[in-house]
């Protein structure tokens, strides 16, 4: 959680989706649209409308609540959650599995994001990074970049939007997998590695 805190997640938007957040414990910062506010389980849940541009991250120490022991809280536990919708990469299980264990990996190797396996990630959960807001037509032009770079050439160069080691249900990554050109060549189904 430390090393989080330090830095952000990079900010992004679903265009198909709205997307549900609800701390159960501790505290979460929450980027919308440029402006940060920190949730706690008194906020309840919050819905994330489709195209608004966000990131969730750990609050810096001083907006942590004490635990038991007196010390600031380093634990968030959180819920999240995508509306239904018939779009096939979306918001979902394997999406959420495979994005946080992706971070968890990297965070805890001390290595630094590779930008096409976020985008390759961030296009399998119908989810794009964010243009700078002085981009004429930003976002159709990420969610755009977001496919040619995340899906077709990162698929080209080797990159996965699911991996076994961080997916329960691997028969569902491999029909996602399997629906793309680029990326059927990951939807094998055997049992080993």
């Amino acid at each position: 959680m430390i090393l989080l805190s330090t830095k952000k997640p990079p900010a992004h938007f679903h265009p198909h989706q709205s997307e549900y957040v609800q701390v159960l414990q501790g505290r979460m910062g929450v980027e919308i649209n440029g402006c940060e506010r920190i949730l706690g389980p008194q906020d309840g849940q919050i819905e994330i409308e489709p195209w608004t541009i966000h990131r969730l991250f750990p609050p810096p120490p001083s907006e942590r609540r004490e635990g038991d022991n007196g010390e600031a809280e380093d634990t968030a536990r959180f819920l999240l959650s995508g509306s239904e919708t018939p779009e096939l990469f979306r918001l979902d299980t394997v999406f959420f599995q495979n994005w946080y264990g992706y971070q968890d990996e990297v965070v805890k190797s001390g290595a630094r994001m590779d930008l096409i396996q976020v985008m390759c990630m961030f296009d399998a959960g119908g989810s794009y990074l964010a243009a700078p807001w002085w981009i004429p037509f930003g976002r159709n032009l990420s969610r755009a970049f977001g496919i040619v770079v995340g899906r077709w050439l990162g698929a080209m160069l080797g990159y996965q939007p699911f991996y076994k080691k961080w997916t329960t249900d691997w028969d569902v990554a491999c029909e996602k997998m399997a629906t793309s050109y680029f990326q059927k060549k990951f939807a094998w189904r055997t049992k080993f590695e």
